[in-house]
């Protein structure tokens, strides 16, 4: 469903996020804003509604120490807004806006900012597993979602490692990400015909 309360974070406010996530409030192991965008991404698409505290939680790994009054709406009312824009931008069937280069190269030892992405979103598939892999979607899902799950590097099966091993294949894939999602969207909440 459409949700009009999606005006676009400002640059200020993702400043503000990213300045709360890296904070002592909050646990090491939060995701970074990268990684935001790609679970939100998820639970946006998830077949299933996923209640806002568990998905916050998650992205906090745990619930933040909140040091003054106030602060817990105001962080959740800026994650609520970036998953309504992040739904109604797949909602309406435009190509979601990537926070990240839609490429696996990185630079050094460094994991590529899209590899972060794809491992968030995974984490965002992973709350609801069974909802997404159901009897009925099941092959379309894996299909769809393979792109990501490469993307990801979290699978070790031979047929990722071998995909992951051929750079341009692998570029190739992550550069279908942000159509792959508006179709996983489709695929799950178009209505039946």
């Amino acid at each position: 469903m459409f949700n009009a309360n999606n005006n676009p974070l400002t640059d200020d406010e993702l400043d503000l996020l990213e300045t709360f996530i890296f904070s002592e409030s909050v646990s090491e192991d939060s995701l970074d804003l990268i990684g935001i965008h790609g679970f939100l991404s998820a639970i946006s698409i998830c077949p299933e509604p996923v209640p806002t505290e568990e998905w916050q939680e998650a992205i906090f790994d745990g619930e933040p120490n909140w040091s003054e009054p106030g602060q817990k709406d105001a962080i959740s009312a800026l994650l609520l807004r970036w998953k309504n824009e992040i739904h109604n931008s797949l909602y309406s069937d435009t190509e979601l806006e990537m926070p990240c280069d839609l490429t696996l190269e990185s630079d050094g030892d460094e994991e590529a900012e899209l590899e972060i992405w794809a491992q968030a979103f995974m984490e965002g598939v992973f709350l609801r597993e069974d909802a997404w892999f159901n009897e009925d979607k099941e092959e379309v899902t894996a299909e769809l979602m393979l792109p990501i799950m490469v993307a990801s590097n979290l699978f070790d099966e031979p047929e990722f490692t071998e995909i992951r091993n051929n750079k341009r294949l692998a570029n190739q894939m992550a550069n279908e990400i942000p159509d792959i999602l508006v179709d996983l969207y489709l695929a799950f909440h178009a209505p039946e015909k």
